[in-house]
């Protein structure tokens, strides 16, 4: 770290002067060398160099939000890791999935999550569901030069809103662009990846308002099957590797991971279902 031990047994200044409740910003100023944007990167287009993630799903219910990410990594025609985990709490209510350039994704994902632990600690509260996504935005901005050298990474986030007015409203999407541009997904669900176009084409013709979370997950599941279906890049579950996607739900109790039985059992039930009928 660019800011190193001053005196012996004593930390520099800048670790110890009121500042900025934002932990990106204090490496900005601090350690600017350890943003995942900030790396030096060799002229050119690094995007084969490097394994990229996808499918991640999003479902709003009425109780909180379902996300499920299937399990592979690709570098071009290759498989890089068929267990990569790409779906993870961001804190106690909300949650973040990634898509692109996994190193990058998974870097981002692990300097969000400290981001808002410092907000917290600094500031003795929680941000709001909203000042959560208007921070990811900002880290995703600041990863606009590696992106345009093909080091791209779009997460999806998702949360139960402690500040919700409207009862069963609770859960709430919001995606992103390579620049940082923030949206508000209001259709009750999304995903992004290369198998999105696939995966919210078989969610347009389940998904119906009023479901709850624990109706929603299996939908995720299904639907990340059929984006496998029709995507080389995203992971079908993989039976005889007991390999299947990550679903974690954010409601007013806060996250949880669905056990792997569970997840077995859904993914399971498609299987069956899709042996019955394939072409349905």
């Amino acid at each position: 770290m660019a800011a190193g031990i001053g005196s012996p047994g004593r930390l520099p200044a800048s670790f110890t002067t009121p500042g900025t409740s934002s932990f990106t910003e204090f490496l900005t100023q601090v350690a600017p060398e350890l943003l995942p944007g900030r790396r030096p990167l060799p002229a050119g287009i690094s995007a084969d160099v490097a394994p990229h993630a996808t499918t991640i799903i999003a479902i709003a219910g009425t109780d909180g939000v379902v996300m499920a990410g299937d399990r592979r990594a690709t570098m071009g025609n290759l498989i890089a890791s068929r267990d990569i985990e790409k779906v993870h709490p961001a804190d106690p209510y909300s949650l973040i999935g990634i898509a692109g350039t996994a190193g990058v994704g998974i870097e981002l994902m692990r300097l969000f999550q400290v981001e808002l632990q410092h907000y917290e600690k600094i500031e003795g509260a929680m941000l709001s569901l909203d000042g959560k996504a208007n921070r990811l935005a900002t880290m995703i901005r600041q990863n606009l030069g590696a992106a345009m050298q093909g080091l791209a990474v779009i997460p999806l986030f998702a949360g139960f809103d402690l500040d919700a007015k409207v009862p069963g409203k609770a859960g709430r999407i919001f995606s992103f662009d390579i620049a940082g541009g923030l949206y508000e997904e209001h259709a009750g669900y999304d995903a992004i990846g290369s198998g999105s176009l696939f995966a919210k084409s078989a969610l347009k013709k389940r998904f119906k308002s009023g479901l709850t979370v624990a109706q929603a997950a299996p939908l995720a599941v299904e639907a990340l099957f059929d984006a496998a279906d029709d995507d080389t890049a995203t992971g079908g579950p993989d039976v005889i590797r007991k390999i299947f996607p990550v679903v974690m739900t954010a409601t007013a109790e806060g996250t949880a991971r669905l056990t792997d039985e569970e997840t077995a059992a859904m993914a399971e039930a498609v299987i069956a279902a899709r042996t019955e009928n394939p072409v349905g």
